[in-house]
């Protein structure tokens, strides 16, 4: 009997695996393999300079791209290739890949992240892209729009399996419209192929305070990775790189949908081929990151007594938290309500209160990393849920199957009231501990 170099477990000598002339039992093998392997991956992605922004060096480090992949397609050899990795086929044409590592690092750190962005992710990939953008905006919300409901649930799990569910958010919903309810947002990814006509009601969503779009644009196999900025009513682009991206959607989602088709009805934007806009603009964020991250003056810098400015701002601060603790806690009031009652026309109510309540919480998100546009996301849900009810009420059918399916509708609205309530009973708790 042999003992495994890490995990110090017994194996057998027929069931040892060498790795740098050490013995490993498997699973110890496979962790190791792929440490040694990502490690030589992210050389290379900094020796051909795709990887320069030092936060996302630490992001390929700490999230496991293993555990976005379903056991069946894991290949032991291909992970931490620079190819991408199979994680979803049903079908020749309707299968998904998570993009090579370089492609992904040209996506993050064409957007500009910084850490309190929030960002609206077109194509789910697995989740693994959003976590890896959760560490470059960690006070930031990202929200996944993905239409393949299988596709959907692999990522949830994903996410949920490595605690990220808080952060990100993943709905079942046809990409191409965005989430203007919630917008506006300082960044939008597209990660499959998109037409360029198809990117205009996106390009309204973005926050007119330098906000970024950054997409594979472009029809059959041939696409431009484009960022789109935005300051006021202007758009510059910058065009990249030539990428060959599988479509955002598959005929068969496609066909499901309900999709966009009056573009005449939308506003056209105008968008200037302007790279020297867009590298200035963004070059600012870049800048940031570098002086943060590349500089150790801080560690000479000796600590003096802080000014009065700083006790009037933590007394505002005290007095702000306060009332946001307090429009937290009138929402759970509410809710409570909401739950409980039968009238359609009483639920709407109550979801307008909240939503009042919610406009005064956005004017410290930023300050408190308040979850605004989740709270939104799940009012957006029971909203729904009603609307539903109220229309099967028109509907000629029988009263038993009316009863069944209000029933359902019913339950599903309270699975989404329990989570809002699990949700804003977290955000309580975390602010006051700030």
């Amino acid at each position: 009997m042999f003992a495994c170099s890490d995990c110090g477990k017994e194996i057998h000598e027929r069931e040892i695996i060498y790795l740098e002339r050490k013995p490993y039992c498997k699973d110890c093998y496979i962790r190791r393999l792929y440490e040694i392997k990502k490690d030589l991956l992210l050389k290379n992605l900094i020796k051909n300079q795709y990887l320069q922004d030092k936060r996302l060096i630490a992001a390929f480090n700490e999230v496991p791209l293993e555990e976005f992949i379903p056991k069946e397609y894991v290949d032991p050899n291909k992970i931490y290739e620079d190819i991408p990795n199979l994680f979803y086929y049903d079908k020749p044409e309707n299968y998904r890949t998570i993009s090579a590592p370089h492609m992904i690092t040209i996506m993050l750190q064409g957007l500009a992240l910084k850490e309190n962005d929030d960002l609206l992710i077109l194509g789910a990939k697995s989740g693994y892209i959003a976590a890896l953008a959760h560490i470059l905006a960690p006070k930031g919300e990202i929200i996944i729009l993905e239409a393949n409901s299988e596709i959907a649930k692999i990522t949830d799990d994903n996410l949920k399996k490595l605690n990220l569910h808080d952060n990100i958010t993943v709905n079942i919903k046809n990409p191409l419209e965005g989430m203007p309810e919630l917008g506006p947002w300082q960044k939008i990814l597209v990660t499959g192929a998109i037409k360029q006509e198809r990117i205009h009601p996106l390009l309204s969503q973005l926050d007119p305070k330098e906000g970024v779009l950054y997409a594979p644009i472009g029809e059959d196999f041939i696409q431009i990775y484009t960022q789109i900025l935005r300051i006021e009513e202007e758009f510059y682009g910058k065009k990249q790189l030539q990428v060959r991206f599988t479509p955002l959607m598959t005929q068969v989602e496609l066909d499901e949908l309900e999709l966009i088709t009056d573009f005449e009805l939308l506003d056209e934007f105008e968008i200037k081929d302007d790279p020297n806009k867009v590298d200035q603009t963004l070059s600012k964020v870049k800048e940031k990151i570098s002086i943060k991250y590349a500089s150790s003056i801080f560690d000479d810098i000796e600590l003096k007594p802080q000014p009065k400015f700083h006790v009037i701002k933590e007394k505002i601060l005290d007095e702000q938290r306060e009332e946001v603790l307090t429009s937290l806690e009138n929402i759970e009031i509410i809710i409570a309500k909401l739950k409980k009652e039968d009238n359609i026309a009483g639920c709407f109510d109550f979801i307008d209160d909240i939503e009042n309540q919610l406009e005064n919480l956005k004017n410290f998100k930023k300050d408190f990393d308040i979850k605004t546009k989740k709270i939104q996301n799940f009012l957006n849900q029971i909203r729904t849920c009603n609307i539903v009810r109220k229309e099967l009420r028109t509907e000629n059918i029988s009263k038993s199957d009316l009863i069944d399916k209000e029933m359902e509708i019913v339950n599903k609205q309270i699975e989404k009231i329990n989570e809002l309530k699990q949700l804003l009973s977290s955000e309580i708790e975390r602010i006051k501990k700030l």
